[in-house]
């Protein structure tokens, strides 16, 4: 598939390739990190990139790209886990959601694969996430 989309250095445009489907519901509710009880959740495919999955696995561990759409733009430091007792930090120093540009970075296993549907074990975000893209966990060289 070929890009109409065009770009410069300062800006660009991105499109979802799909959205997560989660029982978080809300940022209050939602764990701060995926090994703080994250619930199973699955990612749904715009069906105009599912071809794009053929080859994922149960199993396969991915690095999910994500629009942190209810994160501020203007923060741009935060206390570390809402802690006022913790010195403000700079977001980028931080796994904030709330930073300029409120991208997500997260690292799952997916547990089931179908046309339309992962199935992702290890992922915080709140239901209606925007998924910018995913990419495999590399392995060592020589499996590369």
């Amino acid at each position: 598939m070929s890009s109409e989309i065009s770009s410069t250095p300062a800006h660009f445009e991105v499109r979802a390739v799909g959205l997560v489907r989660s029982p978080l519901t809300d940022r209050a509710g939602a764990p701060r990190q995926a090994d703080e009880d994250a619930p199973p959740a699955e990612i749904v495919l715009d069906p105009r990139f599912a071809a794009a999955a053929a080859d994922l696995r149960p199993g396969m561990r991915v690095v999910l790209l994500t629009w942190l759409h209810a994160g501020s733009r203007d923060v741009l430091a935060v206390h570390p886990r809402g802690d006022r007792t913790r010195p403000a930090t700079g977001v980028f120093a931080t796994r904030s959601p709330d930073r300029p540009n409120p991208i997500g970075l997260h690292e799952v296993t997916l547990t089931a694969v179908s046309p339309q549907v992962l199935g992702v074990a290890g992922l915080e975000a709140i239901d209606g996430t925007p998924i910018l893209d995913i990419k495999p966990v590399l392995g060592g060289v020589e499996t590369r």
